[in-house]
């Protein structure tokens, strides 16, 4: 299980770097559906990682450092913000969904960077 999250916290930083460079993209350009998709996998991913964590925690496999848990639950908060306090507007909408994601991308790199 351990490789199982050290390999997706790679993907969740790799995919949520491409889906906020997609959002900014197409906040100039118009969203398409690949743009809600790839917003939508970088959120599925984050999700996937907190579980793998949890099952990890729940077979007392700790990280070395406890920051790595704030980090996790601060990129899960930081994805799911936007669900709630985003303006209306398409276009803002999607810049606010390309910065929630930018950040969980960075919260991703120090998570990793925590976890051993």
């Amino acid at each position: 299980m351990l490789a199982v999250h050290h390999a997706n916290a790679f993907l969740v930083i790799v995919v949520c770097v491409i889906a906020s460079i997609t959002a900014f993209v197409a906040k100039r350009r118009g969203a398409g559906r690949w743009v809600a998709h790839t917003l939508a996998l970088a959120q599925t991913l984050v999700v996937g990682q907190v579980l793998f964590g949890l099952i990890l925690l729940s077979q007392h496999r700790h990280a070395a450092d406890r920051l790595h848990y704030a980090y996790g639950t601060f990129a899960l908060l930081a994805l799911f913000a936007p669900w709630l306090y985003a303006p209306a507007d398409p276009r803002a909408r999607l810049l606010w969904f390309g910065f929630a994601t930018l950040l969980a991308a960075a919260l991703g790199v120090r998570a990793y960077m925590t976890a051993t």
